[in-house]
């Protein structure tokens, strides 16, 4: 009798056990004008997180926090290039157990939204898309080239194995996936879309529905019948517009903002990115008044550590490290203004008898008191064995993902200076000569040459490139790093010669390479690339933000966590550093320094500094001092008068213009004031469809607003209906009229063009009258 009884109580046991483990399957659906929660009306109200922006040992922190804020969901993207590092190595561990990740979220009550890509932008390295792809130089990205979809579906089913059974159809508390992401902002291919959404089915998410985002102005260009369509705007926007047309092809359909974007990113060399508490709170209430879901981009940013920052497009602007975004959480985890504002409006949207849960405690914050990074290993003392290159060749050719690459040859001796010509170092290149530094060469500046002195014999060349983060949007994500096509070098007489022979040298963003050097006690007097380490004792821990302003440019690790780049242009002038990172007793430093630090010193700030520009918008500028142009020798090619309001605007001419430089002449503005502002262009092929944008520069702008906020003229073709240039309001005030010239970087006929306001109504910049110029040779400036 008593070895049944012990097997009917350990079976007891055994189902108690997995009852309390395991929540029982339910229901998420699309229903009429509403999704449906086990068959009950449900308002998504999403906080998109990001995992690898987090340690994981704040994950539950941050879960914590948006539930509090009043969220009833996380939206996060699964990162290709994260979890695969190396072709066919899959991680799912640790800081990359995204299972586990979910599995937290249901623990604390809070439903996810998975969106798995394969591309997923999020101001990521490559948009997520693994470096190793570009080993292949004729592969097509986001299109259905065989060896990308093959290693799509590879991956896809690998998400699979570790998420379908979280489904909430499985008993867990994935409710959507999405297919894809924004592909209108890239192209229009249906079939390749339709591919992904079975790939994103093989992989077992069968038990939820399916959705696709794009913006209201293109996604129909990829919209597929069997998905739910949803919308992702901005602060500011008009958002009875926004969903005009969906709510014309499906009036039954549930609305979702997919991306209602609370604040925005920061670039290098660009002012710290801020945006209105009000107009989030106020664009959120008008959704949530008319049963709109939606998802907050970002509730809480966190960090790009390491070298997982990515790059805008088109023309390279490389993003920071802090991934704050000026969320309502802010990088360090905690409570903003903009936060309790959003709480106290949520809270009045919950369901009935239901109250917010309470705001967890915030993670304590240290100051780290000055220490020093005396010992120093130089890198051109500690370079790995060289490869062997006839040619020159990026760093992917050479089986390098991430980090620096040096590339070394011999010139031979010369009477007269010589000019240098690299063409296309991505992104920040050092030239030296015989070891002596000559030139820093900057791909946001488009600089590419450097003159050489004579030499008597000769010479070695050293070309040292950084790598700064792929390009995460458009056709960017084509971005291979090094020297990525020739170097030259030009004689006075014009006579150019390719130069051959290289030795080159890999160097990683691996703590391990960086570890292992020879470091010793020295001054780094003359300023080369160097390795530096220090330790720095703690009584206790928490969270600080480590002082970079006397640092040039690098990347730093403490006790072995790659922490993130810094680069004393600014904005962002601290690091942060989590305190789950760090340890009571003996803390050690090691820094990546470029070009050479002021002084080997530094300190752990308990607030951060991410608003101190030291090139005060220059970086980004388009009118050199005392430039201007010049139209009065110029006939334009069409003059008109834009409709006041919001929404894309298509201009014909009729006729058929070859052109390459493109100018834009506004006049005036609808409310009286001297300002112009633009979100948008695109000029109109001969078949009347837009041209591809990715060769444009804009040459110059009149004006432009740089030092309250980043409206420079780049924003017009930057792919982001949200930003848009806007001319100078903070300094110097110009009066009408202002120009906009873009070179198209190659020459093209132009039908007509569209023309995009600012979003935002009743603001300044709407443009009233205009002239439009086209030309093939540039304008007098």
């Amino acid at each position: 009798m008593k070895k049944p009884l012990l097997y009917l109580l350990v079976l007891l046991v055994a189902v108690f056990s997995t009852s309390c483990t395991q929540s029982s399957k339910g229901t998420f659906e699309v229903g009429d004008k509403t999704f449906l929660l086990n068959g009950e009306p449900f308002v998504v109200k999403a906080a998109e997180i990001h995992y690898p922006r987090i340690p994981k040992e704040y994950w539950e922190h941050r879960i914590k926090m948006s539930k509090a804020l009043g969220m009833n969901t996380i939206c996060l993207y699964v990162f290709w290039n994260f979890h695969e590092p190396e072709e066919g190595k899959y991680d799912f561990t640790g800081q990359k157990d995204i299972a586990a990740f979910c599995r937290m979220a249901q623990e604390n009550g809070m439903y996810v939204i998975v969106r798995p890509g394969p591309y997923v932008c999020a101001e990521w390295e490559m948009g997520g898309l693994p470096w190793w792809l570009l080993k292949k130089e004729d592969i097509k990205l986001r299109e259905q080239d065989p060896y990308y979809m093959e290693r799509v579906k590879l991956f896809m089913n690998e998400v699979g194995k570790q998420l379908a059974d979280l489904q909430i159809s499985k008993g867990g508390n994935i409710i959507m996936v999405q297919v894809e992401n924004e592909y209108g902002s890239f192209g229009i291919d249906k079939p390749y879309i339709a591919a992904i959404r079975d790939m994103v089915k093989q992989a077992g998410f069968t038990g939820v529905p399916l959705f696709q985002c794009d913006w209201n102005s293109n996604f129909e260009n990829n919209a597929l019948d069997d998905l739910l369509w949803t919308v992702n705007f901005g602060t500011g926007a008009n958002i009875d517009q926004q969903f005009e047309r969906l709510k014309e092809l499906r009036p039954n359909t549930p609305l979702m903002c997919s991306e209602f974007w609370s604040g925005w990113f920061d670039h290098w060399g660009a002012k710290h990115e801020t945006r209105s508490a009000e107009e989030l709170v106020k664009g959120m209430k008008e959704m949530l008044d008319r049963n709109i879901s939606f998802s907050l981009y970002m509730t809480h940013g966190g960090t790009s550590f390491g070298h997982w920052g990515g790059a805008n497009f088109p023309n390279f602007s490389p993003t920071c490290t802090s991934y704050d975004y000026d969320a309502p959480i802010n990088e360090s985890g905690k409570v903003t203004p903009k936060f309790l504002e959003v709480r106290d409006l949520l809270k009045q949207y919950l369901p009935e008898g239901e109250e917010l849960a309470p705001i967890p405690d915030s993670i304590p914050t240290i100051a780290v008191p000055e220490f020093k990074l005396d010992e120093v290993a130089v890198l051109f003392d500690n370079l790995p064995e060289p490869k062997i290159s006839k040619d020159i060749k990026s760093m992917e050719a050479f089986d390098q993902g991430w980090g620096s690459i040096l590339y070394r040859t011999t010139l031979p001796a010369s009477k007269e200076e010589q000019t240098l010509i690299i063409t296309e170092a991505h992104d920040w290149a050092q030239v030296f000569l015989n070891g002596k530094k000559l030139a820093t060469l900057s791909r946001l500046k488009g600089e590419g040459t450097v003159i050489l002195p004579p030499m008597k014999e000769e010479a070695r060349l050293d070309i040292l490139v950084e790598a700064m983060g792929r390009m995460n949007f458009g056709k960017g994500i084509y971005d291979w790093k090094g020297i990525t096509e020739k170097v030259e070098l030009q004689s006075n007489d014009g006579n150019i010669t390719s130069l051959k022979d290289w030795q080159v040298y890999n160097i990683p963003v691996d703590y391990s390479f960086a570890q292992n050097k020879k470091y010793e006690k020295r001054d780094n007097t003359e300023k080369y690339p160097a390795y530096y380490r220090g330790t720095f004792t703690l009584d206790k821990v928490g969270d600080t933000f480590l002082n970079m302003m006397n640092w040039s440019k690098g990347m730093v690790w403490i006790n072995g966590h790659a922490v993130g780049r810094y680069w004393e242009i600014g904005p962002q002038q601290t690091l942060y550093v989590p305190g789950c990172w760090l340890k009571e007793g003996d803390n050690e430093a090691v820094i990546l320094d470029m070009a050479g630090p002021v002084k080997a010193e530094t300190e752990g700030l308990e607030q951060p500094i991410l608003d101190n520009l030291r090139v005060h918008g220059a970086a980004y500028a388009h009118r050199k001092v005392g430039e201007n142009l010049d139209l009065t020798e110029e006939t334009p090619v069409y003059e008109g008068t834009f409709k006041p309001g919001n929404g894309w605007q298509h201009v014909k001419f009729d006729k058929e213009v070859p052109t390459r430089y493109f100018c834009m002449e506004a006049l005036n503005a609808y409310d009286g004031k001297d300002y112009a502002a633009i979100a948008e262009l695109e000029l109109l092929g001969t078949d009347g469809k837009p041209l591809s944008r990715q060769h444009w520069k804009v040459v110059y702008a009149d004006s432009e607003e740089t030092e309250e906020a980043n409206n420079i003229a780049t924003n017009v073709f930057d792919l982001q209906e949200s930003t848009f240039w806007h001319t100078n309001y903070s300094t110097a005030k110009q009066k009408f009229p202002h120009q906009i010239v873009i070179n198209l970087g190659e020459d093209k006929v132009v039908t007509g063009f569209s023309y995009l306001p600012r979003a935002e109504a009743g603001k300044t910049g709407m443009i009233k009258d205009y002239r439009v110029y086209i030309k093939k040779n540039p304008f007098k400036l």
